[in-house]
Parts: C-alpha cells; sequence; structure tokens
C-alpha cells in the first residue's frame, strides 16, 4: 500500500508533537504492513531528523509543499501512469496530519486532496486517532493480532457516533447503516442531523428498534446548524468517531458549517476519528468485525 504523507508544521514542531506521537504508536504496524510513505518535504525531513522510521526503505521524500510536493500527491491519489506499469506513481490514500489554524491547510492542494481521496473512495486521514485507528485496522485486515494499546478505539459501548450524509449520499448512508446495524447499535449513542437522522430512525424502527425511542439524536439540518452542533460535541469530547458522507460534486450553500464540523475533528487529533465515505466505512465495519473475532474470550 502506498500512501502519501504531509503534515502542517505544528504537528512536527516538538518532540511530542502529533506526527511523532502517531509514529511511536503505529510504528511496528507501518513495519509489519511494509507500507510505501511518500512524504512531502518538510513532513519527510522532520521525521528523519527525529530519527524516527530508521533505515525504512519504505519512506520516500518529495519537494517542500511550496515546491509542489501536495500538487504532487493530488495528482497520485488521482494516479499516474507515467509508463510505469507497478503503478508506483499511484496512491492508496493519504495521511495528512491537519492543524485547521495552519493557512496552508485550506491552500487549493489540501482540499483537492481530501477531494479526490472522498471521489476515488481511498482513505483520507486527518487526524492522529483516525491514523492510528486506520493503521490498526489495515493490521487486522492483513491478518496480524490486534494490537492491545489500540483498543480505545475500539470501545464503542464508550463512544458517540455522528451519522451525516448530502442530499445525495444519503442512500449510501442508509445501505451502510443496514449493513452494519448491529455495530452501529453497539455505540453508546449515535448522533445525526436533520433528515438523515431522522431517515436513520424509520430503518431502525423497521428493524425492531423500540418505536418510542430514537435510534439516532437528531440535531438541526446541516444548513440550519446542525453540524456546528455536532462540532460542539467533538470539541467537548463527547463524540468520537463522525461517519460523514460528502458529495464532492456540489457547491454547498452551509460550506462553512461543513468546514467548521471538519476543523473540530481536527483540533481534537488524539481523540476523534473521521470517515468519509462509503467505501472507507465500510472497510472500517469490516475491520471492526474481524477484530472482535479474533479478541480472546
Amino acid at each position: 500500500m502506498r500512501l502519501g504523507l504531509a503534515a502542517n508544521r505544528l504537528h512536527h514542531a516538538t518532540e511530542d508533537a502529533a506526527l511523532f506521537r502517531w509514529l511511536r504508536a503505529c510504528e511496528s504496524g507501518i513495519r509489519e504492513l511494509k507500507l510505501d510513505l511518500h512524504a512531502v518535504g518538510r513532513t519527510h525531513d522532520a521525521i528523519a531528523a527525529a530519527g524516527m522510521l530508521g533505515g525504512y526503505p519504505g519512506l520516500r521524500r518529495y519537494p517542500y509543499g511550496r515546491e509542489g510536493g501536495l500538487m504532487k500527491l493530488v495528482a497520485e491519489v488521482v494516479g499516474l501512469d507515467d509508463g510505469n506499469p507497478d503503478g508506483s506513481r499511484t496512491l492508496d490514500g493519504a495521511i495528512y496530519l491537519i492543524d485547521p489554524v495552519d493557512p496552508s491547510s485550506t491552500f487549493p492542494e489540501a482540499v483537492a486532496l481530501k477531494r479526490q481521496c472522498v471521489i476515488h473512495g481511498k482513505p483520507f486521514v486527518s487526524t492522529v486517532a483516525s491514523a492510528r485507528d486506520f493503521i490498526e485496522l489495515e493490521r487486522i485486515h492483513a491478518g496480524f493480532a490486534p494490537d492491545p494499546g489500540a483498543d480505545r478505539f475500539f470501545d464503542h459501548r464508550g463512544q458517540t457516533l455522528a451519522l451525516i450524509a448530502h442530499d445525495a449520499m444519503k442512500a449510501s448512508m442508509l445501505d451502510f447503516a443496514t449493513a452494519h446495524f448491529d455495530l452501529l447499535s453497539g455505540f453508546a449513542r449515535r448522533v445525526g442531523t436533520g433528515t438523515t437522522g431522522q431517515r436513520l430512525n424509520e430503518l431502525a424502527w423497521s428493524r425492531g428498534w423500540p418505536a418510542d425511542t430514537p435510534w439516532v439524536d437528531r440535531y438541526k439540518s446541516g444548513p440550519l446548524g446542525g453540524d456546528a452542533q455536532i462540532a460542539d460535541l467533538v470539541l467537548e469530547r463527547r463524540c468520537q468517531r463522525v461517519v460523514f458522507f460528502e458529495d464532492p460534486h456540489v457547491a454547498r450553500q452551509h460550506e462553512a458549517d461543513i468546514q467548521l464540523l471538519e476543523r473540530a475533528v481536527t483540533t481534537v487529533t488524539d481523540d476523534a476519528v473521521c470517515v468519509t465515505s462509503p467505501t472507507m466505512a465500510a472497510r472500517w465495519a469490516e475491520g471492526v468485525a474481524k477484530r472482535e473475532m479474533q479478541r480472546p474470550l
């Protein structure tokens, strides 16, 4: 698997910065999986200066962001042939640890990196929690035993899950909830916005959920502030996982509210996990099921 890798300056500025917290927790998993990490210049240099991933052949250096490094990652998420039959210029996704107040996090190439990952059904990982969760799930899919150090990300009985979908993606959200109803029902609480929440409740009631009890606690619709309400839950660390099916093909009137929720997730980088496409949500759910089967009785 080939992944783009970048981190805003804050996330590699100190010894205990986000990039290094992730690497300390997941270096063994990265080596087990033999991941190729295509790192933008400053991120690569910070890893080398910290003495991490020493001697690891899968770490590749790309140009600095100002020299087009992040732009190259976007193109390679889409996929470039360039006469390379081994697909070496096609990335399987991207890990981009975002500092929401860093201006570069809103540059066109940063926005495009996420958008192309969503369009192509590839992982876009923007927080430490998401990166740790992602590595553990890929380990599970590869047949490795569960890492006890990742258990907190799978303690769903103590977590709140947000389920949000734009209009064109509501059918996909209902399909996802139908396919993984038991898993989603295992969370302590589910929250959603407006119409999506109502449709999910109707689905749950059709499956025998008590008719006088909402399966999803509904907030306002997105354009009326529901995204902002859920962002507040995330910031207060009362919502640990967000499944947000975005439609990347349409202009959105309440873009600022959507960005607010995304910024809230990256603000609490060690605590919030976000999944942004049906493909990746299904892979997460399947990985959780495999991990549960491997846990000792």
